[in-house]
């Protein structure tokens, strides 16, 4: 076989899949396992290449990136052949950029690109105003010519004033990609100022978590302050968005708001972030498990909690501290509820199905003697595409429910 790199336009190499292999490629959905590719078609394949993919019998299955680290070692890219990945690239950037066109509004600050669910495994982009945050994921996306043409695209569909990478150490080091930092890959700009159902942030793109906010939960603040009322806590509040949508609500329905986050940093944001608004909010730097506990015994009570805690389950052999923290949780939370008041209770654990996520937080309400009506059972915003062969692409789960006694 001959070796060629990502941005080769030479003869693609060629993988067999094993019939488990084949079969999930069948059901559409984009990943195969190393464990189901041939060890010996495999063995002439350069890092980050383009591969022709073939089940057992020969028959061609598409076209699909190869790592020779990761162990999801196929993410197919086309169904057909690819001539030239560089400009496959460009295109599906530019289509990513106009299928928000229709769906994103009321926001300067979107996910332009989610990997698998737009076709371009293994690259994240967000747009933040006039600054743009990229995340390179695998080895065929580290490729230069790639890398080229993903800022190009950028440039000319966008005209930023600044392209940004988001580093995942961890992530580099699986696909044993050399070492990077996070920084400005173009332009001046690495922070500017956003705005999501007319509440203002401050971001700044090589500071935060993820690609420095969470985009996925944009349409939830603004269904959370639908909602929302009286004495409000936003538990695990990051950089205060939920705070701040309930805060700002037009009617006031919210006399008081409180945000609690165990970073210092976060909450230092939280505060920029208040000031851009206007307003003043009190923020308590805490572990938010010790604080519901502490608030729980002494009957403190709220009429409307936020529970948007980090994923508790990184995988399946975490789910059953998974299921234990998102119960405890959620039972704290409705103890302290008021009749009538709201808990919107959210999960970005993958592994924590939507129906296991349901009957841990109606396990709870059981434990803690309430009746709770489910208002809305949400996702992600419409930015984060869910694919429905794909089901890691649905991660987010938020429910907002009514409680009484």
């Amino acid at each position: 076989m001959t070796k060629r790199t990502a941005a080769s336009k030479s003869v693609a190499a060629t993988v067999k899949l094993t019939a488990r292999g084949a079969q999930r490629l069948l059901t559409r959905h984009p990943w195969v396992y190393r464990s189901d590719v041939d060890a010996g078609a495999a063995n002439d394949v350069a890092p980050g290449s383009v591969v022709r993919v073939q089940d057992q019998r020969g028959k061609f299955l598409g076209s699909a990136l190869y790592s020779s680290s990761s162990q999801i070692a196929i993410r197919m890219i086309s169904h057909g052949p690819v001539e030239d990945l560089p400009t496959l690239i460009a295109d599906r950037i530019r289509a990513s950029i106009e299928y928000r066109k229709e769906l994103v509004h009321q926001t300067n600050a979107y996910r332009l690109v989610f990997s698998e669910a737009d076709f371009l495994p293994g690259l994240i982009i967000d747009r933040y105003n006039d600054v743009v945050s990229v995340q390179i994921l695998t080895q065929a996306m580290d490729g230069a010519a790639v890398r080229r043409a993903i800022i190009e695209t950028l440039k000319k569909e966008l005209q930023p004033s600044g392209i940004v990478e988001r580093v995942e150490p961890r992530i580099r080091d699986l696909e044993q990609l050399p070492p990077r930092q996070s920084g400005l890959l173009w332009g001046e700009k690495t922070g500017t100022e956003v705005e999501m159902n007319g509440v203002k942030f401050v971001y700044d793109g090589l500071e935060g978590q993820k690609t420095g906010a969470f985009l996925d939960q944009r349409e939830n603040y603004a269904a959370a302050a639908r909602y929302a009322h009286g004495d409000a806590l936003d538990a695990f509040c990051y950089q205060g968005a939920f705070a701040l949508h309930l805060a700002l609500q037009r009617d006031d329905r919210c006399s008081s708001v409180m945000g609690v986050d165990s970073s210092r940093s976060a909450l230092e944001m939280a505060d920029r972030n208040t000031a851009l608004n206007g307003r003043e909010l009190e923020w308590i730097e805490a572990n938010a498990f010790d604080l519901l506990r502490d608030y729980s015994t002494a009957n403190r009570r709220f009429d409307t909690i936020i529970l948007d805690p980090p994923a508790f389950a990184k995988s399946k052999r975490d789910l059953e501290k998974a299921y234990a923290g998102y119960k405890e949780l959620n039972l704290r939370a409705m103890k302290m509820l008021r009749p009538g008041g709201i808990l919107v209770t959210c999960s970005c654990s993958f592994h924590v199905s939507p129906a296991d996520f349901i009957k841990v937080v109606a396990d709870a309400a059981q434990d803690a003697h309430k009746s709770m009506r489910m208002i809305e059972s949400r996702g992600a915003a419409k930015d984060h595409p869910v694919l429905l062969n794909v089901p890691e692409t649905r991660y987010l789960q938020c429910l907002i429910l009514s409680a009484s006694d």
